[in-house]
This record gives C-alpha cells, sequence and structure tokens, in this order.
C-alpha cells in the first residue's frame, strides 16, 4: 500500500467515526432534553443552555454543564438526572458528569424559545 491508500483509509474511517460520534450525539441531546429543572419545568436543561460540554470517547461521555444558581438546591437532582439520561443513549457506557459555573449561567444564553417560553 503507498501512502495515499492508507491516508484514504485514514479519512475514511475518521469520516465513519465522526458520523457515529454526531448520531451518538444527537440522541443524547434528544435525552437530555428529557431532565428539567425542577424550578424551571417548562424548559429542559439543554434549551435552557445549561449543557455547556458534550464529549464523546468511544463509549464513554464526559457532559459539563452548569446550574441556574450556584445556590440551587437541586443542584445533585439534576446533575444525577443527566447523567441516568445520558446512560440510557444506545453505545454509552460510560459516563461522567462535571459542574461548573464558569461561565456563569445568564438568560442572555437560553435560547430564543426558551426566553419566550419564560416571557423574557
Amino acid at each position: 500500500m503507498d501512502g495515499m491508500d492508507t491516508d484514504s483509509s485514514r479519512l475514511a474511517i475518521h469520516r465513519i467515526c465522526t458520523m457515529e460520534y454526531g448520531i451518538m450525539k444527537e440522541e443524547i441531546i434528544k435525552e437530555l432534553k428529557t431532565v428539567y429543572d425542577p424550578e424551571m419545568p417548562s424548559i429542559n436543561v439543554y434549551d435552557l443552555c445549561l449543557i455547556y460540554e458534550i464529549n464523546i470517547t468511544d463509549s464513554h461521555v464526559d457532559i459539563v454543564h452548569t446550574l441556574t444558581s450556584m445556590l440551587c438546591p437541586a443542584g445533585d437532582l439534576i446533575s444525577g438526572n443527566i447523567k441516568e439520561a445520558v446512560e440510557r443513549t444506545e453505545g454509552v457506557e460510560t459516563v461522567t458528569v462535571k459542574l461548573t459555573h464558569t461561565p456563569q449561567f445568564s438568560k442572555e444564553m437560553m435560547s430564543e424559545d426558551a426566553r419566550l417560553t419564560l416571557g423574557i
């Protein structure tokens, strides 16, 4: 095999993996949209823009999220619900959920639909 064939093969494998991760990410987002902050039950955590990162490595997923307030009494519940939702996704074996307050949540981060729902 010459270098061109090897490069072509690597590119084809990369495209397949990227597509698979893209599909998995879509499914993860679908599951995240089933998780709600109990204090804002009309908008899911994804549309509230509380999910900052979704990183997929093979069958492991790292989620970085925030809360609407650093003093949110439901923080542990929300983190647990995020983990459970992602674990329901086909192909996901392990999930790590990390809570951050950087950057701090603000209403400007919310999707337009979420702001409309809340009348903001």
